[in-house]
C-alpha cells in the first residue's frame, strides 16, 4: 500500500502566501506523478496543479500566475507554493499520487489520495 500525507495548511490573510507539502511512501516501483486538488464548500473538487517525475507541470488557469508546484524526487515529495492568495482560494487541499506497482510480473498504475489539509484565506 501507499500512504500520502499533506501538511502546511492554515489561516492566511488575503494577499499573503502559504506553502503546502505532500509526501508519498510505501511500496511502489515508481512514482509517476503527484498533484494537488482542492474542494471548496458547495463546489466540486478541481485540479490545482500536477507534476510528473520528468519535470512536466500542469496548472489550472485560475491559479497559474500565483501558484507553483515543485518536486523532490529523492524524497517522493511535492510542494505547492501559493502567493497572492484570495478568499476564493479557501478550500480543503488534497494531494494525489500516481504510482506504478509490480505484482507477479504485472505492472499496474494506481492512484492514492491524502486526507486533505484546510486552507483558509481571510479578507
Amino acid at each position: 500500500q501507499v500512504q500520502v500525507v499533506e501538511s502546511g495548511g492554515g489561516l492566511v490573510q488575503a494577499g499573503g502566501s502559504l506553502g503546502l507539502s505532500c509526501a508519498a511512501s510505501g511500496s511502489f516501483f515508481t512514482l509517476n506523478a503527484m498533484g494537488w486538488y482542492r474542494q471548496a464548500p458547495g463546489k466540486q473538487r478541481e485540479l490545482v496543479a500536477t507534476s510528473t517525475s520528468d519535470g512536466n507541470t500542469n496548472y489550472a488557469d485560475s491559479v497559474k500566475d500565483r501558484i507553483t508546484i515543485s518536486r523532490d524526487n529523492a524524497k517522493n515529495t511535492v510542494y505547492l507554493q501559493m502567493n497572492s492568495l484570495k478568499p476564493e482560494d479557501t478550500a480543503v487541499y488534497y494531494c494525489a499520487a500516481t504510482v506504478l506497482t509490480v505484482v507477479r510480473g504485472t505492472i499496474r498504475r494506481e492512484d492514492y489520495w491524502g486526507q486533505g489539509t484546510q486552507v483558509t484565506v481571510s479578507s
